[in-house]
């Protein structure tokens, strides 16, 4: 893998957090070249304290023949600037969702598709132990049939990023593809990625908090899975102490993910046994993103298959966009059979 890794050229798009967060790890795994480019003059600076070159256009940076791209900008940007990159050959990594929309979606794929290209979602959460393990479990057929899931997260958006105005997010922006349905779509993600397809969506959404915000600080989300499962997914902007769960229901036992607690515990129907799985020692929360990415390049040398790709990251996208739907209609969206499906 070194002699390949010394061939790829990496474009990181979007140096905010998550942007400057993608150009360390990629660093710290020694990955290649990485160029940086941002709108924003500050972030640009920032990125090349990290030491890494920054380019004052795009055009600049795409005339340096990057072969991957790192696409970290506003949602609703996502899929004009990794068409850019595709058209060029570049190889992706769009973060999550791919889009806030199916327009325009379907070309990128085609391009993905006709030029195969190596794509990746990012997908984070896939790489925490903890949802691994719940995972691991899951394929054990460790809780017999699930019959229904129970899935949270929430924080308080001012504290996300306190160096900067909340307001000027995009999670604020509608227009920027914000709305915690959108942003939070990692529970949706993971859900789907434990329990399958979904085949319908039913949804309540609101601003109920006095946050100063365009989008939905709160929604409340059912799933009806293929094989018939029920899912309950919470998502909000609003909790003042962060919390993130997860709880699998099966005729045989029950599973129990806390994020803040750092341990899954299961219980057994069959024995009647309790266990806990904690995660590893020294684990802290960028080891995830540093295992997404490492997976990202493994599958650029062609050694695994991309855990979440831009054809998947399609899918979780339309359950988002059905969530959305069913708020604004009061009604049950049905998903099989859709167009794309």
């Amino acid at each position: 893998m070194p002699s390949r890794l010394a061939q790829l050229r990496f474009v990181v798009i979007g140096c905010g957090s998550i942007g400057k967060r993608h150009v360390g790890n990629l660093k710290a795994l020694n990955a290649g070249k990485i160029l940086a480019w941002d709108l924003r003059e500050d972030r640009r600076r920032e990125a090349s304290t990290l030491g890494v070159e920054s380019m004052a256009t795009l055009d600049d940076a795409w005339k340096r023949d990057p072969n991957v791209a790192v696409i970290a900008t506003p949602t609703s940007t996502h899929v004009p600037l990794a068409l850019q990159a595709a058209e060029r050959g570049c190889h992706l990594f769009i973060e999550k969702p791919v889009s806030d929309r199916l327009e325009g979606l379907g070309e990128l794929l085609d391009v993905v598709a006709r030029r195969g290209l190596v794509t990746l979602v990012g997908c984070n959460m896939r790489f925490h132990p903890g949802l691994m393990k719940v995972k691991r479990l899951l394929e054990e057929k460790a809780v017999g049939r699930v019959v229904g899931a129970r899935v949270e997260v929430g924080s308080y958006l001012p504290d996300w990023h306190p160096w900067e105005d909340y307001r000027e997010t995009y999670s604020a922006l509608a227009h920027l593809g914000g709305g915690v349905i959108l942003d939070a779509v990692h529970e949706l993600d993971y859900i789907r990625w434990m329990l399958g397809d979904v085949r319908a969506v039913a949804c309540f959404t609101g601003k109920e908090s006095g946050l100063d915000i365009e989008t939905e600080d709160t929604a409340a989300i059912l799933l009806r899975f293929a094989d018939g499962a029920i899912g309950e997914v919470h998502l909000d902007y609003v909790q003042r102490e962060y919390s993130r769960t997860c709880q699998i229901i099966g005729d045989e036992g029950t599973i129990r993910w806390d994020y803040g607690a750092g341990e899954v515990r299961f219980y057994s129907g069959t024995t009647q046994q309790r266990d806990v799985f904690r995660d590893p020692p020294g684990w802290e929360p960028n080891s995830m993103y540093v295992d997404e990415m490492r997976h990202f390049v493994r599958c650029l040398a062609g050694e695994e298959k991309p855990a979440l790709d831009v054809f998947e990251g399609r899918r979780v996208l339309e359950v988002a966009l059905a969530a959305k739907e069913s708020a604004s209609t009061g009604r049950v969206v049905e998903l099989e059979g859709r167009p794309g499906r």
